[in-house]
């Protein structure tokens, strides 16, 4: 495939999942265009990558508090397709949100093993349960980590929801996870509240989504995605990755599809247990919108990648 034809799917696929949801955030997809690629060759260029991946968004205002659906469903899109194609990957995520995590990959289908492990952070002793995951990254040889949405630290040193409410009292500051090493961070989210969302100026997100200048993280990434949802983006770089490797192709896509993607949601759901905030339901639906949205975006993904 020539290289014209390569950028331009990858141009299609992040305009597949860069699109405004009703969140103000378009301002912040257009300041990080680009940056799909940019994530995806710098993976492909490792060889051999070892990727630590953070996520998990504890809602306290739910009824009873769990995890949103946001952000595991993604990463278990991301560990499998690593997985699956020979590089070992590192899950995080802290202790309130770690039956969200272990849910996501029951229904993924892929066991937590040799190449998948899980690190829980002990939200109760965080700094101690912190650096003791850093050191295991880092002498597990960690190359990569990635962050998708998970709640970061706002200028005040507080991490809050998009309505600015305060999450530190039960969310550990996973930020220090994620720059705990010289490992290249790669950042996903979609408000301006998640971990990577530093890389862009405070007074852009003050001004273009809701509670912004309160809410806005200030931890930066190497590289930050912002998409419609934040899940929207692991499809996004598992399909560029496929175009860069495609003889990992179909490891690298092998969830990647509207029946897989809806296994993994409702097992996170039911067993997480998880539901969706903005919804207010614990039922199939991510950030406001049921599983229909979400398959239509894996179909149009899929659609970019093949060109």
């Amino acid at each position: 495939m020539q290289r014209g034809d390569i950028d331009a799917r990858l141009a299609a696929i992040e305009a597949a999942v860069c699109r405004e949801v009703g969140r103000g955030a378009a301002p912040l997809m257009a300041a990080t265009q680009g940056q799909l690629a940019r994530s995806a060759q710098a993976l492909a260029a490792a060889g051999q990558p070892v990727i630590g991946i953070i996520t998990g968004f504890f809602v306290p205002t739910l009824v009873p508090p769990m995890a949103e659906t946001d952000g595991p469903v993604g990463a278990a899109h991301l560990a499998v397709g690593f997985a699956r194609s020979g590089w070992r990957v590192r899950l995080a995520t802290d202790s309130p949100c770690a039956g969200a995590m272990t849910a996501a990959m029951q229904g993924s289908g892929e066991p937590f093993g040799p190449h998948i492990a899980l690190d829980v952070v002990d939200a109760d002793d965080a700094p101690r349960a912190i650096a003791a995951v850093a050191e295991r990254w880092r002498a597990a040889g960690v190359t990569h980590a990635i962050a998708i949405e998970r709640c970061g630290r706002a200028a005040d040193g507080r991490s809050y929801t998009m309505r600015g409410i305060d999450l530190s009292a039960t969310a550990a500051p996973l930020d220090d996870l994620f720059t705990a090493g010289a490992w290249v961070r790669i950042a996903i989210g979609d408000g301006g509240n998640e971990v990577g969302m530093g890389s862009l100026p405070r007074d852009l997100i003050a001004r273009s989504v809701p509670n912004g200048e309160k809410i806005a993280c200030v931890t930066p990434a190497d590289h930050l995605m912002v998409c419609g949802v934040s899940n929207w983006g692991a499809y996004a770089l598992l399909s560029a990755l496929s175009l860069l490797l495609p003889a990992k192709a179909a490891s690298l896509l092998a969830t990647l599809t509207p029946q897989a993607d809806l296994r993994i949601l409702e097992t996170l759901v039911r067993d997480g247990p998880s539901a969706d905030p903005v919804a207010g339901v614990r039922a199939a639906s991510v950030d406001g919108f049921a599983h229909p949205v979400h398959a239509a975006v894996i179909e149009a993904v899929l659609a970019a990648t093949r060109g």
